[in-house]
């Protein structure tokens, strides 16, 4: 069983910031079409990630909102999560960008925005999740092996897309991984608890 976050998106932080203050609370969001430029730049300050175009950032903060997720402190976004439900197969769910500023590196944020993005009603009927990954991407490796063995499944790894047959030689070549079954909980709920 996929079980909801214990975070929800208003929990309240009990760490200090370095002045000694309680630190700005970290909340989870769908994006909107103003957060277009933000995540541009989150992702271009994030290689090996692909820049997409400023119009299809636009595009995934509106009409794909539902499946997408920011993570954000005191107004400043620290992380970014895009992806869909490949229409030729709905029970999935298709990761496209993990992205997480360097400030919020090393805490777990690209786990906690995963898991609050594949628990929100939009994901209902989930059963797996894909992602395509190089085969030198530590990091994403690392967070979907991590969330495999969080819910008990399995990480089936492929080739997808060929370096030469698919990228023209420049591009390495896409692995997939395909992590499930398992069952996702997208009851909604109030809970809080602290960060």
């Amino acid at each position: 069983m996929f079980d909801r976050p214990q975070e929800r998106d208003t929990a309240p932080s009990a760490k200090e910031s370095p002045s000694g203050r309680p630190a700005a609370s970290l909340q989870f969001r769908k994006p909107v079409a103003t957060d277009g430029p933000a995540i541009t730049a989150l992702i271009a300050a994030c290689p090996p990630l692909d820049r997409n175009s400023r119009y299809f950032n636009l595009i995934q903060c509106t009409h794909f909102a539902d499946n997408c997720i920011i993570a954000e402190r005191g107004g400043r976004i620290l992380g970014w999560i895009s992806g869909h439900r490949p229409p030729a197969e709905p029970s999935a769910f298709f990761v496209w960008q993990v992205a997480v500023a360097p400030e919020g590196r090393g805490q777990g944020l690209a786990s906690r925005m995963l898991d609050e993005l594949l628990t929100r009603p939009a994901q209902a009927g989930v059963t797996h999740v894909l992602a395509t990954i190089t085969a030198d991407n530590a990091a994403s490796w690392a967070l979907f092996h991590g969330l495999a063995r969080r819910h008990d499944t399995t990480l089936d790894r492929s080739i997808v897309f060929e370096r030469d047959a698919h990228f023209a030689g420049v591009h390495p070549s896409e692995f997939q991984a395909r992590i499930g079954p398992f069952a996702i909980d997208t009851t909604p709920t109030d809970t809080t608890s602290p960060e």
